[in-house]
Parts: structure tokens; C-alpha cells; sequence
């Protein structure tokens, strides 16, 4: 049966919507760009880095685009002085909470948060930095994975388990101890479980998976591809 049309405005705009979808798919098909880091097409939506924070009319909360359903005859707005302001409060505290030491990065240049924090203005941080003592996996032969880099975005866990389906990737522990775990806390070379199809790598938003082989400025991913290919085999929708 053909989907119901939905009728939302956006940012003053009249847009058309397919019954099921969300704000932020709605959006992008009216091409009216809203931020995002842990979003990525074709997979399971997760709504955790905030980024795509709108405002609803009628709606005294802000709320996640990505995870919203739209509505017949709803009003959002994706850009405002409150919206900015908070994003990049977002993006501080993700700067803050690992070590982005972009100028050492092999992303650098090529890396969505540095991409967000340049685009939102983002020039100091006003917060201190937590500076913790994370460490970095080189077990792997041809990957690598820096705890540094992580935003807990859970893409690679999530195109791990619904594109490859090899459920390599969890996130364990709570609050600001939450580290990205592989194989119940394994090296990544000695996860069974793995493909070694670097799909992860690929989706990986930042510098904390990375390929081996690339120095500063070198690596660049191609997401776009793993999406395709989620899409392509009926990847979960967000």
C-alpha cells in the first residue's frame, strides 16, 4: 500500500514527508541540512551525540531529529541562536572528555567533529580538560583503535552487528568510564568474531579507527559506501 503524505514545515517552509519517516530524513529529502555525528543512513537510528537537536512548536523540549517521527502538520526549526549555542556546547564537551590533538590525527582534516566544531564556530573550549589515560589497540594487523579519538558514537557497533553481522563491537561501562570494548573486552587481534572487513573503520566518524599505513592528513573514509550497502540489503532505517 502507498505511504500516507505528511504535510511539516521547516524553518517556515512547506515540505512534503512520507508517513514513518523522521524529522531529520524529512529534512535532508527538503535538503535543509541538520548536524549530526552518530547518525549515518541505512543504519539504526541512536540518538545519542545530541547534535541534531530541533525545535517542535507546541513542544517545550528540544528534540532529537533523528529519533522523532514526523508528524501531519507539525512546525520544527532547525536553526536558531539556542540551537547553536547548544551544539557547541556539545562539541566542547566531546573536545573535552577524550584528547583530540587534531595536529597528530591521521583524520585531521577529514574528521567529522573537527568538521562540526569548524562549521558551529567552535574556536576555544571552555571547559577543563579531562586528559584521561586512555590506551590504543595495535594488535590488530592492518587497524588500530585509539580510545582518544572515541565520541561513543556506536556507529562502528552498530554497522558491525546490522550491515556485517558479526556483533564484534559493545559499549561497556557507564558515564564517563564508557569505553568502546571489543570481544568482552578483547584485543582487537584476538576477536574471533571479526572479518577483518573494515567496515568500522569506514564508518568511524573520527580518528579512533583507523587503518594502518596512513600518516597525518592521509585517511580518508568513505561512509557513504557502507551506507549504500546498508540500504542495499535492507539496513535498518532511522
Amino acid at each position: 500500500m502507498p505511504q500516507r503524505k505528511l504535510s511539516i514545515r521547516i524553518d517556515g517552509e512547506l515540505v512534503n514527508a512520507s508517513d514513518g519517516t523522521t524529522i531529520l530524513e524529512a529534512a535532508r529529502a527538503a535538503n535543509k541540512q541538520i548536524p549530526t555525528l552518530c547518525y549515518m543512513p541505512g543504519l539504526s537510528a541512536f540518538g545519542g551525540c545530541r547534535l541534531c537537536l530541533v525545535e517542535v512548536s507546541g513542544v517545550g523540549r528540544l528534540l532529537p531529529a533523528c529519533t522523532t517521527p514526523a508528524q501531519d502538520g507539525m512546525s520544527v526549526t532547525t536553526t536558531s541562536p539556542k540551537l547553536t549555542r547548544y551544539r557547541r556546547m556539545i562539541v566542547e564537551l566531546l573536545l573535552v572528555e577524550r584528547n583530540h590533538v587534531c595536529s597528530v590525527c591521521v583524520s585531521n582534516s577529514h574528521c567529522e567533529l573537527q568538521n562540526l566544531a569548524r562549521s558551529l564556530g567552535v574556536t576555544n573550549v571552555r571547559y577543563p580538560y579531562n586528559y584521561p589515560r586512555l590506551p590504543v589497540d595495535l594488535s590488530h594487523s592492518r587497524f588500530v583503535l585509539d580510545h582518544n579519538r572515541c565520541v561513543l558514537c556506536t556507529r562502528c557497533v552498530r554497522v558491525c552487528a546490522e550491515v556485517e553481522g558479526a556483533h564484534v563491537w559493545e559499549v561497556t561501562d557507564r558515564g564517563i568510564r564508557s569505553r568502546l570494548s571489543c570481544e568482552l573486552n578483547q584485543p582487537w587481534a584476538s576477536a574471533a568474531s571479526c572479518t577483518n572487513c573494515g567496515k568500522c573503520v569506514q564508518a568511524c566518524p573520527t580518528g579512533a579507527l583507523t587503518e594502518k599505513g596512513f600518516a597525518v592528513e592521509e585517511l580518508i573514509k568513505r561512509n557513504e559506501h557502507i551506507s549504500a550497502l546498508a540500504l542495499s540489503k535492507g539496513g535498518a532505517q532511522a
